[in-house]
């Protein structure tokens, strides 16, 4: 380098927004990601908040093959097993919405932590307070739940040993804990069963810090067992439905958004078996001009995930998997509406395939305007 040269003249063009982004259609921007390593012929798990699962159902269509040790029941139709949360991600884990609770998911799994809080009582049964919503109806004793939860966990210990790839996408930093031993649940206790109690749990936003740990001890976990196993992080584009902090429910969102987006950043730059997709920037950045979200401003578009995954699989998809594929991707929408469909009317294809779940939304009834 000269005297008169600087890092600066060797950047390529998408290094600068005039070239990038300024006079340019949002849908013409070019360079999001560049992939760290190959994921052709990777068995991929996946996990992660509501948006993950466009993730895990696109990799499918596109012809990857999708790790699944926890597969629905032949008896169950196609068009009821989302709702006993099969066929989501690669175990029947529900939503994982936080570091904490996708360490501890595997940590129980291994065999090395067992929560103190057992149960939760919802109505006449009880439900698991690890995934509270993974069946329309509670379990009807604790037996049963506990004996379905050992089968479960079994499967997703058999995740880390039939996997070469896993895909966790981060959605909160808002988590709800035991004050008991720490244990993380994927809703406030009360909202899907049990009883919030101040004396037994507390609020707790992650800090980056925090979450860089947690994903830390979580890679160091799973690659104690499978050495060879890598990762792709993303960060959900959804805002919160709400917030437990004291600020508007938008600036929260920011703040959860930009912890998780620090701690991903700093997982892939340090590590080389470790890498980020940008699905967060690719439908929030202000150029983008919230054209990826439906009108409530919260709920991504069938045009913004397709969008999405356009971009991930020119990176990692062959080309012949991408083109037979994209007619079977086209139906997938944002997060999520519950089907209007009673439990005896079958449901269309394409609305299957619309379909996610997502236990945050539970949060939405709590925040409506009283009369």
């Amino acid at each position: 380098m000269t005297k008169t040269d600087h890092p600066y003249r060797s950047q390529p063009p998408k290094a600068f927004w005039k070239r990038t982004v300024s006079g340019v259609h949002p849908l013409d921007v070019e360079g999001w990601y560049s992939k760290k390593f190959s994921i052709d012929k990777m068995r991929v798990a996946t996990a992660g908040s509501c948006f993950a699962q466009h993730i895990g159902r696109n990799l499918r269509a596109r012809g990857f093959s999708v790790v699944d040790t926890e597969p629905a029941p032949e008896a169950l139709s196609a068009d009821r097993r989302l709702d006993y949360g099969y066929g989501m991600y690669s175990a029947r884990y529900g939503n994982v919405y936080t570091s904490r609770q996708l360490l501890q998911l595997f940590q129980r799994a291994l065999g090395q932590w067992k929560p103190a809080e057992p149960a939760w009582l919802k109505g006449d049964g009880v439900v698991d307070p690890f995934r509270p919503t993974i069946e329309p109806e509670p379990f009807g004793s604790v037996a049963e739940m506990e004996a379905l939860r050992a089968s479960h966990l079994e499967c997703v210990a058999e995740i880390l040993r039939k996997s070469d790839l896993f895909v966790f996408t981060m959605g909160l930093t808002e988590t709800w804990l035991s004050k008991e031993d720490g244990a993380a649940f994927p809703l406030c206790p009360g909202t899907a069963g049990g009883t919030f109690s101040e004396d037994r749990h507390v609020f707790q936003n992650l800090s980056p810090g925090e979450i860089h740990r947690d994903m830390q001890e979580f890679i160091k976990l799973v690659r104690s067992v499978n050495p060879k196993m890598r990762f792709i992080l993303t960060v959900s584009p959804v805002p919160l439905m709400a917030t437990a902090t004291n600020d508007n429910v938008a600036v929260a969102t920011m703040y959860s958004k930009s912890a998780l987006r620090a701690a991903a950043g700093r997982l892939a730059g340090g590590m080389k078996f470790v890498d980020y997709f940008p699905s967060y920037e690719i439908i929030s950045s202000p150029f983008m001009r919230g054209q990826f979200f439906n009108p409530d401003m919260r709920e991504v578009s069938a045009h913004g995930v397709n969008h999405v995954m356009d971009i991930f699989f020119a990176e990692h998809a062959p080309l012949s998997a991408r083109n037979a594929a994209k007619a079977a991707c086209s139906g997938t929408t944002g997060e999520p509406e519950a089907s209007g469909k009673g439990s005896g009317e079958a449901m269309s294809e394409e609305e299957r395939l619309e379909r996610i779940l997502c236990d945050e939304e539970l949060l939405a009834e709590f925040g409506e305007a009283k009369e």
